[in-house]
């Protein structure tokens, strides 16, 4: 906890200076407060202020009741005693109102100081001896729990309210919005079948990454329109419509194991084993709720996921209103609406878990190829602790590979609806969503759209069950917020945010590795006597703390003036320098027999999915693919290490 007061104290008075005013007082209110009430000051109190800061911002006036935890600096003033320095730079004293022309560099610092450490993980619990990090409150992760039921009933009674014509409306704009692109991927599903994944990530069924690969356990939905024998045996996918295997079988073989269908466990709808929810980490102030998918589901989920992403980046003008794997996109829009004041961004509350089912139903209403397969591979069933298994109204939680890209194509038919109802005018076809192409974007739960549909847009939302986040919304002035960037009047005022306490001894590896990347952030950021600072204490900490490029293996100070080198190496004659560098080995995880069969087979084939690639020109492997103990060990590491050593410094 001193470590973390002293870091806000160096960055306070680094501000400060550059704003021309003094920090002195507030660094004391921070001490004080710190003492008294924690970490969750710094977390919580300070965070709503800089939320509080931000509306302000946006609304062109500061309103005292939003930040009840901090005092004003007088009888006459509306503004906050604390950090009052800084807010006389960007607000007027008396009135509140924004200044015609204000600080962006006292803005700037209003946000770091504030929100500094608005995502710092919680404590670790000292009783979980070498285990992932717990949230200490039980009762938070209980009042999380509770919040998603209560969301669930929320989503049915949407559903039950939902006028008919709505529904219509919504189906009519989805074809307009997604025919071409559910025309491609109809098309694609004639030449090949999707070609499935499995992650690194935990299932429901608690079994080991490798496992998954060895797992004949199905689903009768599965079935009907995945077969098993197709998914769950070597040659599955490599057999094509002719029953002919390429390059790497006889024909006997195929048959052989095409026959080898006894030994599935398929399950009914009844038996089918549910999504298990459960809380991970966000913030102090509440858990993140996510919901692990039986292992079937989701290896079939990331065949579909592939399609669309694949599908989405090919089409015109998709591409250019949804983002699956680019913020950057998102991001120039943020600034230009900052800047012009035309574009707003709009921040959506539970985004996955208020897209119901039924909205993904209407989606797909003329298109029952896709949609059979889109529901094969939805669980029904979610596991919630303290509530029992509850079925599910929502499409699916965050865990599901099909939630994102499915939510994303959600919220665009009814922004569109919305800005439809707003033009009085049908939007019936390509032409008439054009226009629309550098002003309306979807990433996740990250809207941006054209300023004067906000109010529209927003209703729409509203009336098909969808909640916006009013204070990560924003569009009346010149602050704008997406995917992570944040900007005012065209100007970039994102900031360094600490996402773990600071570490206290080399052991601690995932520690040590956060603090490096968060004093880099700093130093690139142009907090260069925080980043001083942090160097002393990680100086201290790993006695080895060299300059390095960005792109060096070696855990070091990422500088302009570019890297250091202590000598060279033997063989290659390239420059070497002694350091700390990442150790993560995955666990042991031995697989064998059709399962590591499988495993290579899905690993070679092409990314894209397409089967007939592989048909032509055989196992296509990348270098990212390429991994000699991949049937030994597997998974995500369960606990990261650094180690001493040579390597090299770019």
């Amino acid at each position: 906890m001193k470590s973390l007061m002293s870091l806000w104290s160096i960055a306070a008075n680094e501000l400060a200076a550059r704003c021309c005013t003094s920090a002195t007082h507030d660094i004391t209110t921070v001490l004080g407060r710190t003492e008294h009430e924690g970490l969750s000051f710094l977390a919580i109190t300070l965070a709503d202020l800089g939320k509080a800061t931000q509306k302000w911002l946006d609304l062109g006036l500061v309103v005292s009741s939003d930040c009840p935890a901090f005092k004003t600096a007088g009888p006459r003033s509306k503004l906050p005693a604390f950090l009052q320095g800084f807010y006389r730079r960007v607000f007027d004293p008396c009135s509140g109102v924004l200044l015609e022309n204000p600080d962006i560099e006292a803005i700037y610092a209003l946000r770091q100081l504030t929100l500094m450490f608005s995502k710092i993980a919680p404590p670790e619990d000292p009783s979980n001896q070498g285990g992932p990090r717990q949230v200490v409150t039980p009762g938070r992760g209980r009042r999380a729990m509770l919040d998603y039921v209560q969301c669930e009933q929320d989503v049915k009674f949407s559903d039950s309210i939902l006028d008919q014509d709505f529904k219509s409306d919504f189906e009519r704009m989805s074809e307009v919005l997604f025919g071409d692109f559910f025309d491609w991927c109809e098309f694609q599903l004639v030449l090949s079948k999707p070609v499935p994944k499995h992650g690194p990530g935990a299932v429901a069924e608690r079994i080991s990454s490798n496992s998954k690969y060895s797992s004949r356990t199905w689903t009768t939905r599965l079935q009907s329109v995945f077969r098993a024998e197709d998914y769950l045996v070597p040659n599955g996918h490599f057999n094509g419509s002719s029953g002919t295997v390429a390059h790497f079988g006889e024909s006997a073989t195929a048959h052989c194991y095409s026959m080898r269908t006894t030994g599935f466990n398929i399950l009914e709808p009844g038996s089918e084993t549910p999504v298990r929810v459960v809380s991970v980490p966000k913030t102090l102030s509440s858990p993140r709720i996510i919901a692990i998918e039986p292992t079937c589901m989701q290896y079939v989920q990331q065949a579909m996921f592939r399609l669309f992403r694949e599908g989405i980046s090919r089409n015109y003008p998709l591409s250019t209103l949804i983002g699956i794997d680019d913020q950057n996109p998102n991001r120039v829009l943020a600034r230009e609406g900052s800047f012009s004041g035309n574009l707003a961004t709009l921040d959506l509350s539970e985004a996955s878990d208020r897209v119901s089912n039924q909205h993904v139903l209407s989606l797909f209403a003329d298109r029952p190829v896709l949609l059979g397969m889109i529901d094969a591979c939805r669980s029904r069933k979610a596991d919630v602790p303290g509530h029992g298994v509850l079925r599910l109204a929502k499409f699916a939680s965050m865990g599901s590979a099909l939630c994102f890209p499915i939510e994303a194509m959600v919220f665009l038919t009814v922004i569109f609806l919305g800005i439809e109802r707003e033009l009085s005018a049908p939007l019936s076809d390509r032409s008439d969503i054009l226009p629309f192409c550098q002003q309306v974007r979807v990433f996740g739960d990250d809207i941006i759209i054209p300023k004067e549909y906000v109010l529209s847009v927003v209703n729409e939302l509203g009336v098909f069950g969808h909640k916006v986040n009013v204070d990560k919304s924003f569009w009346t002035g010149r602050f704008r917020e997406s995917c992570g960037r944040e900007y005012f009047d065209g100007q970039d005022v994102s900031i360094v945010k600490v996402r773990q306490d600071l570490p206290t001894r080399r052991q601690d590896g995932t520690g040590v590795i956060a603090a490096v990347s968060l004093r880099n952030q700093a130093y690139w950021s142009g907090l260069w006597k925080t980043a001083s600072w942090l160097d002393a204490y990680l100086g201290k900490l790993l006695k080895h703390f060299p300059n390095v490029a960005p792109s060096s293996p070696v855990l070091g100070r990422e500088s302009a003036l570019g890297y250091q080198f202590q000598r060279l190496d033997p063989f290659l004659h390239s420059p070497l320098v002694k350091g700390f560098y990442v150790k993560a080995e995955p666990p042991p995880d031995l697989l064998e027999g059709d399962g590591a069969l499988l495993k290579c087979l899905l690993r070679s084939m092409d990314p894209t999915g397409d089967i007939f690639a592989f048909v032509r020109t055989g196992p296509r492997l990348d270098a990212a693919s390429v991994d000699d103990e991949h049937l030994e060990r597997s998974g995500r590491p369960e606990r990261v290490n650094i180690r001493l050593g040579w390597r090299s410094p770019f």
